[in-house]
């Protein structure tokens, strides 16, 4: 593999693991600041094919929605590989609901980055 190949899956990784950081911190304008303006995220829910949001501001106001509804979420990588453009992170999402019961699920997201921006991320969960 090339230096400049190699270059290029290491920045897309740094990228996809400093947007898991801010989701850690609940940082939407943090995580944004690391999505294209044309980025599209597939979201696990409903079952089985989920939700499509395109376009910044619509990501934007899901992730605000999201961490109002879900003040204890938390996202653990148990892997991540870079394959060219795209990074795939295996991940265990932890919860609290609203009745104090912690919970998790475990899955994968499949991310697309490019010019150092996350164009896409494509999500799927295990259940």
């Amino acid at each position: 593999m090339s230096p400049i190949r190699m270059s290029r899956i290491e920045s897309a990784l740094r990228v996809v693991l400093e947007f898991n950081e801010a989701f850690n911190r609940h940082d939407v304008p943090g995580m944004m600041q690391l999505m294209s303006e044309d980025c599209i995220f597939e979201n696990t829910h409903p079952a089985p094919d989920g939700t499509v949001y395109s376009g910044k501001e619509v990501v934007t106001q899901f992730w605000q929605d999201f961490f109002r509804e879900s003040p204890h979420a938390h996202i653990e990588v148990e892997d991540i590989v870079g394959l060219g453009l795209r990074c795939v992170m295996l991940w265990r999402y932890e919860w609290v609901d609203a009745a104090g019961q912690k919970g998790h699920v475990r899955g994968v997201d499949i991310f697309q980055v490019k010019e150092g921006l996350i164009s896409e991320k494509l999500s799927y969960v295990k259940g």
